[in-house]
């Protein structure tokens, strides 16, 4: 009888759990209400991006001391946790810590050969945002003016990405024009106004750069190709504009949504611009007079994300960009994501970090930037979740490059649930180059890379 009445107990027991669970809606968030609208809140998000890739090295690749004309890498692109809320009426605050690009050569200098003396591989999370925000008209997005270590910039969207809702594998990081010269990782030191009104969305910053020889790595030597001049000190000037026909981008943070995945009705028209006086230095008349340039850079694009069949979920996102990038006269800066090579016998006449993966990202001339994709039906897998392929194409004319340089990428996300559970599969294709006359670089052959991701947020 005792076990009749013990067994009953706990039947009973566990139904009203179960009873209690199913009464629970499923959230999607970490959120704390401070009141009892939940118009004051606290929130926390985490983020995890897990990279597998294979690549075609590019010619002349080392990882440590030995040859590598391929190689295969697993590492975590993104490790990131957000902390932000609405603390009163007036008050916002963000912060975020994280780490990237780590991988098996993490802590590991690039260099030509395997010597040098390593750094220690156990990265720590480094603050990646700071920020405080006043609004200006309490539960209105007129005018909010906020300061500290933040990525709020000028150029375009890209430049300030919410990572974690991106369409392709990952951003177009050419857009983040001074990542890692003289900013934290694309974030800056900054002082800005921004805001929505009516059909337009606005923010314009005043920015303290960072000096090039607190980035970690050598400041390259003056020479007659510009490159961040490591004398002088001048605020830098930026501000980004947005006409909206249609619905508004998110504005609860600084960040700027990738794509919507039908929930939103999105077109636009943007443009943007970032300017520094003194920012480049080179030399001319044979070494014996120093020339410093201003660095402007601009941009003008339209973006779609819009549903196509809200019945059955269907969507597109697509944007088209123009972006002029000048930093004085030859400018070039070759980088790879999450570089799985650390050194090359190649030798460019110029240029550093061209081994692994690493393409000319970053230049003076001008980039057309196209992306393009498809969200399926909702329903496509039942319960797994849908696909969402999509393609894009960076087209860079630099002046020291003999002709346009084409990155392609195409791929496909299977979204098992939207943005907090996708895996990606992204095919790369890119240009690899030798030296050619009067110090230009000239095109010789393709290389390709293949990458799937894992990506888990909340």
């Amino acid at each position: 009888m005792k076990h009749f009445i013990w067994f009953f107990l706990f039947v009973a027991v566990t139904t009203q759990a179960q009873d209690t669970l199913k009464a629970i809606p499923e959230k999607n968030e970490l959120k704390y209400n401070l009141n009892a609208s939940g118009s004051h809140f606290f929130k926390a998000t985490f983020l995890n991006q897990t990279w597998v890739r294979f690549n075609n090295s590019n010619p002349g690749t080392t990882v440590l001391g030995e040859a590598a004309p391929q190689t295969f890498d697993l590492g975590l692109r993104r490790t990131r946790m957000q902390l932000f809320g609405q603390i009163t009426d007036r008050t916002f605050i963000y912060l975020q810590l994280g780490m990237n690009n780590f991988n098996f050569l993490n802590g590991f200098p690039a260099l030509g050969n395997a010597q040098g003396v390593p750094s220690n591989r156990k990265v720590a999370f480094f603050l990646h945002d700071a920020v405080v925000e006043f609004s200006a008209f309490p539960n209105k997005d007129w005018l909010k003016i906020g300061g500290g270590l933040t990525i709020l910039n000028g150029l375009s969207r890209f430049s300030q990405p919410s990572v974690s809702s991106i369409m392709t594998m990952d951003v177009p990081v050419f857009a983040q024009a001074t990542v890692d010269q003289t900013d934290e990782f694309s974030r800056k030191l900054t002082l800005y106004a921004r805001g929505q009104v009516g059909h337009w969305d606005y923010r314009f910053g005043l920015t303290d750069p960072f000096p090039i020889g607190t980035n970690g790595n050598p400041v390259p030597a003056i020479s007659v190709n510009s490159t961040f001049a490591a004398k002088g000190h001048h605020k830098q000037y930026q501000g980004f504009l947005v006409y909206n026909f249609f619905d508004k981008d998110v504005h609860q943070t600084p960040y700027m949504t990738g794509t919507y995945l039908g929930k939103r009705k999105v077109l636009n028209i943007e443009g943007g611009f970032i300017s520094q006086k003194a920012a480049m230095w080179r030399t001319q008349n044979s070494g014996r007079d120093t020339v410093y340039n201003a660095m402007n850079l601009w941009s003008l694009a339209m973006f779609a994300d819009m549903p196509v069949n809200k019945a059955k979920g269907t969507a597109i996102s697509a944007y088209l960009g123009y972006f002029h990038t000048d930093y004085g006269a030859n400018y070039l800066r070759f980088n790879g994501i999450m570089n799985p090579a650390n050194g090359t016998t190649q030798s460019l006449s110029g240029v550093s970090g061209i081994q692994g993966n690493a393409f000319p990202m970053f230049g003076t001339g001008s980039v057309i930037y196209s992306q393009f994709g498809y969200l399926c039906a909702s329903d496509l897998f039942g319960k797994n979740g849908t696909l969402m392929p999509y393609a894009s194409a960076q087209l860079a004319d630099y002046q020291r490059l003999t002709k346009t340089a084409g990155i392609y990428n195409i791929g496909v996300n299977w979204m098992l649930k939207g943005h907090n559970s996708k895996i990606s599969l992204e095919f790369q294709n890119r240009p690899v180059y030798q030296n050619a006359t009067d110090g230009l670089l000239k095109q010789n052959g393709r290389r390709g890379s293949v990458t799937v991701q894992y990506q888990v947020f909340i």
